[in-house]
């Protein structure tokens, strides 16, 4: 993963369409399971942009996740080479903006890599973050 952006352009245009591609994945992303395992904390936004499973797994939240996490790779990859980005970049960028977008109760990862439960306080952000 990139330590930090090339331009701040360039982190400009990725959280703009980073915005536009969470949307997308995220209406994908709106089952009742999904939204079960998300409420529950068994899943978490990762700073990487991906979906996690906090603790273990059960199979069917397994390919819930891994779903969610090939939908998610596609628009990426899609996404980052139209801002002529790479996919590392996209990716984080999304991954700052998904937990930005956490509300109390729900798990996202901390930069140090441990699963947080959000509170009414800013969640922790990555210093690369744009």
């Amino acid at each position: 993963m990139t330590t930090a952006f090339r331009k701040p352009a360039l982190a400009i245009a990725l959280v703009a369409t980073a915005i536009g591609g969470l949307a997308t994945v995220a209406y994908a992303q709106r089952d009742p399971a999904y939204e079960a395992a998300r409420s529950s904390g068994a899943v978490g936004e990762k700073m990487d942009g991906y979906l996690g499973i906090v603790g273990s797994a059960s199979p069917d939240l397994q390919r819930l996740v891994d779903d969610i996490n090939i939908k998610r790779r596609a628009v990426y990859a899609e996404r980052a080479q139209a801002a002529s980005a790479t996919l590392e970049e996209y990716a984080l960028t999304a991954g700052c903006i998904a937990i930005s977008r956490t509300v109390p109760g729900e798990k996202y990862q901390a930069p140090d890599g441990t699963w947080q439960t959000r509170t009414s306080a800013p969640p922790l952000r990555d210093p690369r973050c744009p």
